[in-house]
């Protein structure tokens, strides 16, 4: 079962992914220029609140340089390319390897 949510969330975050890439790709055509919008500007496009509140709880519980260092980092690069690692990483984690029998193997 767990395998499975790891594998929904996976499956959800190449969505974000695709649907961000496929943005990009359209204001890259229409401006004749590769354009990337940062996750940082898309969080505070769709939700400003949020994001303020996750800088918040990030500042207060872990630390200000966790936030100036490693999440504004992660904020600044291309949303799509965020979420497809995340979705590489989630789909990693619930793979479920096939087994191998040496009972039903061919013999050569």
């Amino acid at each position: 079962m767990l395998r499975f949510i790891f594998r929904l969330a996976a499956m959800v975050a190449l969505s974000i992914a695709v649907i961000m890439a496929v943005i990009d790709t359209t204001r890259s055509v229409a401006a004749s220029t590769l354009i990337m919008t940062p996750l940082n500007a898309s969080w505070l496009a769709v939700s400003p609140d949020t994001r303020a509140a996750f800088e918040t709880l990030v500042r207060a519980k872990a630390s200000p340089m966790v936030w100036d260092g490693i999440v504004a980092w992660v904020l600044a690069q291309p949303g799509f390319a965020v979420f497809a690692v995340l979705a590489f990483l989630l789909y990693a984690i619930g793979y479920r390897r096939k087994r191998r029998n040496a009972e039903f193997a061919p013999s050569p």
